[in-house]
């Protein structure tokens, strides 16, 4: 096929040394809640408060501790908002605290739906009119829907879409009735319009990722925007004619969350691949919108710019957080200041682009860079890719042989895998494994970075590698000899529970070996449709198919003689002629990282003049630093938050420890080990004169053990 002639949109930048770029120091008003997702609109994670700080932080004590009695990975970033917590348990229950003693106030447990979705928080919308009689609410969502909840109650606002409920699907389409489609994270709020992220599936039978606008008082649809453009759409060029039609490709949602510049009302939004993620040879092209930072007119949803940031992605690389909109300062040749306001886009691959607010100005230039052609038939991989020349990207994007662990055990085998692999950035997935540095879940993850009024980002990063590879797709008559349940299971288990069903926990994937000695049918049975974690649901598995892979899980399926009629299909919908062989981090004999620390690291960028200020190692694994192996930094989920007061506190780190650093030096000041491991981007706030941290502590991934708490931390 013809390649498409639509321009990328490259603005030309203006070369800026760093000479040219100095910072002027501004302020904020003082704000002594955390009233929204990572909190504020900027997503900045960044408090104004002083009273802890550099000289008292190692003073801090436990102030307070909530059990949930609902144990499992907690992501949410809570809200406070007059002295009230708001937050979400392991399986997505919400509830509202005494923000200064942990003491529960309300708790709302959905009772007609029943899911395990991870959620990141919520939304609080007030009325700022006078005379208004329209209650304060939580805006979030739960399985499939978006609910209005009383903040004082925590009753359904009657008044919001059907009994305090909409589902998420209104805008998408008559193609994603049927189709798995949640939020792991909270709307962003501009006026009295909420824009909700979406999950869906990452395969070809993946629903659309149209952005969607709600009414927050009525919940109505206000807008929506394409983000896989239909006829007559900018864009539309860049995809096979029918293709909107999404009955062979989806997706291109924004997952991650969104930022919004409320006084000029632009939304920033970032958003994922198309599915399937790792073969395209269906969806030719550069496929706009997916893979590009979103400027939208908030009002309308209508484009302002746009920028993307992977052409035709065969790699999964999300954009995998949301977007900081901070202002940064350049000196220009006749010596004048000039300030811009920007926007800074994080990318899985550790790198940052930055561009003007405004205009989508890249504030660096950025590089198209030639990369591989695929080897497989009828994929057409994009033949160059973008890349900001300032700032470096913050974790390796390369490894030679002589930086394979040097702990290894087992260094003989990795070396033969490294030789084996394909090595090297957008390498296109084929038969033979590829080596993917940083790894699926990057570099940064979805806890984002920080930004301070300096204009310094810090941002914590995995230096994991992992082995992806594809394999063709079973045809029906090689799937013959197997049971209803083996082939359900083969179809949609395999690539990430391993055909022996044993998984691969230490990247995510449990075993499912004697699933009936720990979960009850019912359990599994919901698990299957609504997903949990990383895990999708397949809503497009009938009720029968369903029925026979749990026969199968559980080990009673009954054995017949097998009839495949002609043109039976192995899975519903599309069909894709190759699968993922699946997320597997290559890793020595013993579990460890297969490259040499830093397995975790913690950066701080200056992005006024693109240049690193500090890089630290992010974490430890308590058994090796006991055979005198110095700190090798863990995987780590959950971004950093950062004070006026000089500091920088982080969880995210498998070894459960909560940590305070000097923002300037990222020297470590405190750190105390956690309940359970806070994989969550904690709050700071305010109360009665008192300033609190609180990072929730849930566990579960990685392996850890398993909390149910959000502890909070202040002054004695």
């Amino acid at each position: 096929m013809k390649r498409s002639t639509l321009p990328f949109l490259f603005l030309v930048a203006v070369s800026l040394t760093a000479a040219q770029l100095i910072y002027i120091p501004g302020e904020t008003e003082s704000v002594t809640d955390w009233p929204e997702y990572l909190g504020g609109p900027d997503r900045n994670h960044y408090s104004t408060l002083t009273q802890l700080n550099t000289g008292n932080v190692n003073q801090l004590k436990v102030a307070w501790e909530y059990h949930s009695r609902d144990s499992g990975q907690v992501q949410c970033n809570p809200i406070i908002v007059d002295g009230t917590l708001f937050g979400v348990t392991a399986s997505n229950q919400l509830f509202a605290l005494d923000a200064a003693t942990g003491q529960q106030k309300w708790r709302y447990v959905e009772p007609a739906t029943k899911t395990f979705n991870t959620n990141r928080g919520v939304t609080y919308w007030k009325s700022n009119k006078a005379g208004d009689t329209q209650p304060a609410r939580l805006l979030y969502a739960y399985g499939s829907w978006l609910y209005a909840i009383n903040a004082q109650t925590g009753e359904p606002i009657s008044g919001f879409g059907e009994n305090g409920r909409v589902s998420l699907k209104v805008g998408l389409g008559e193609s994603a009735k049927d189709k798995f489609v949640i939020s792991n994270t909270p709307g962003t709020l501009f006026e009295d319009l909420l824009v909700m992220p979406l999950r869906v599936s990452e395969g070809a039978d993946a629903a659309p990722g149209s952005i969607q606008a709600f009414n927050v008082r009525t919940g109505k649809l206000a807008w929506v925007f394409h983000t896989i453009p239909h006829p007559g759409e900018y864009g539309y060029e860049t995809w096979p004619k029918d293709v909107y039609k999404n009955t062979e490709v989806g997706a291109a949602n924004n997952w991650a969350g969104m930022a919004v510049d409320r006084k000029r009302g632009i939304l920033y939004v970032p958003t994922g691949s198309a599915g399937f993620d790792f073969y395209g040879g269906n969806r030719k092209g550069q496929n706009l919108f997916a893979n590009c930072l979103l400027a939208l007119d908030a009002r309308t949803g209508k484009r302002i710019w746009h920028y993307q940031l992977v052409h035709h992605d065969i790699w999964d690389r999300d954009l995998p957080a949301p977007p900081n909109l901070i202002t940064l300062h350049q000196k220009g040749l006749s010596g004048s200041i000039k300030t811009i306001d920007a926007v800074a886009q994080v990318t899985k691959s550790a790198h940052v682009f930055i561009f003007d607010r405004v205009t989508g100005k890249p504030l660096f230039p950025i590089r198209e860079m030639p990369v591989p052609i695929s080897s497989l038939p009828d994929e057409v991989a994009w033949p160059t890719q973008p890349v900001p020349t300032l700032p470096a990207p913050f974790a390796r994007q390369t490894i030679a042989e002589s930086e394979l662990s040097p702990y290894a055990t087992n260094r003989d085998t990795l070396i033969a895998q490294y030789r084996r692999a394909k090595k090297g950035p957008f390498q296109p997935l084929s038969k033979t494994p590829t080596l993917l540095l940083p790894g699926a879940d990057g570099g940064p993850e979805w806890g984002g970075a920080a930004v301070d009024p300096e204009g310094i980002m810090y941002v914590n990063a995995n230096e994991m590698a992992w082995m992806f590879s594809l394999s063709a797709t079973p045809k029906v008559d090689e799937l013959a000899h197997l049971s209803p349940g083996h082939r359900l299971y083969t179809t949609y288990c395999v690539a990430c529970h391993g055909p022996d069903r044993k998984g691969n926990p230490s990247s995510g994937y449990p075993s499912l070996v004697n699933i009936s000695q720990r979960r009850d049918r019912e359990y599994v049975a919901r698990l299957i449709t609504s997903g949990k974690g990383m895990m999708p649901g397949f809503s497009v598995i009938t009720t029968a198919q369903k029925q026979e892979l749990l026969a199968f899980l559980f080990n009673d399926e009954k054995v017949e003689t097998v009839t495949m009629t002609p043109g039976t299909l192995t899975k519903p919908g599309p069909y894709v002629p190759y699968r993922f062989n699946g997320y597997t981090k290559f890793l020595d004999s013993k579990g460890y990282p297969a490259i040499k620390p830093p397995w975790g690291t913690l950066t701080a960028i200056n992005l006024n003049t693109g240049h690193q200020v500090w890089q630290k190692t992010l974490g430890e694994l308590p058994e090796l630093t006991k055979q005198g192996i110095l700190p090798t930094g863990t995987e780590n989920y959950g971004g950093p938050v950062i004070t006026k007061g000089g500091l920088l506190f982080i969880a995210a780190t498998k070894d459960g420890m909560f940590r305070a650093y000097d923002k300037k030096t990222g020297n470590l000041l405190w750190q105390t080990q956690l309940p359970a491991a806070g994989f969550a981007t904690p709050s700071t706030y305010e109360v009665n004169g008192k300033q609190y941290i609180v990072v929730a502590c849930g566990g579960a991934k990685l392996g850890t053990r398993k909390g149910d708490s959000y502890v909070a931390f202040a002054l004695p």
